[in-house]
């Protein structure tokens, strides 16, 4: 059937399909995820980011370093969009889209919201385009998590962001700004 195929445009098909799979983030080791919140009025949040594992390794504390900014996640940085304003903490954001980065310790953990979009994640040098350094709860989960997890809880107008791995579990909740 290929017989009379040059073996130039053979070629060209086998790498076409080899970068084609390597731009597949699905088969990423830390593939992408994401995690949606919608209010009652239809307005949503929406976290995309990137899921490493475990896989057997020490994270809080050395691989991710306490006291140091985190992309939170892999590969390129967490984004977050909101189709209206919201409120975390007392600290207004606005509809829009944004990055997402985290200050890990051990027990306190800072959400910065960034206006810097598509970004990679490291190193972090976006100070000057940060829109605030908002307080997380942090907890230790009842069991291991192997696969790094963003998800949200709703309740009433509320939706609280949580993110999980290893042993930990920050929290910050997210209302609809009236």
């Amino acid at each position: 059937m290929l017989k009379n195929v040059p073996l130039a445009v053979l070629v060209v098909i086998a790498v076409s399909t080899s970068l084609f799979a390597q731009q597949d983030k699905s088969k990423r080791p830390s593939p992408p995820a994401q995690a949606k919140c919608q209010f009652s009025d239809g307005k949503t949040i929406t976290v995309d980011y990137s899921s490493p594992r475990v896989k057997g390794r020490k994270i809080f504390g050395d691989l991710v370093p306490f006291g140091e900014v985190w992309r939170t996640g892999a590969n390129e940085a967490t984004t977050f969009v909101t189709t209206g304003g919201v409120t975390a903490n007392g600290r207004d954001i606005p509809a829009g889209s944004y990055t997402l980065f985290t200050v890990p310790e051990e027990s306190k953990w800072t959400l910065i919201v960034n206006k810097k979009t598509g970004e990679w994640g490291i190193p972090y040098h976006y100070e000057s385009d940060e829109l605030a350094r908002i307080p997380m709860s942090v907890a230790k989960t009842s069991s291991p998590v192997e696969e790094f997890n963003i998800s949200f809880d709703q309740g009433g107008d509320t939706c609280t962001m949580k993110i999980r791995w290893e042993q930990t579990e920050a929290s910050i909740p997210f209302s609809q700004k009236k």
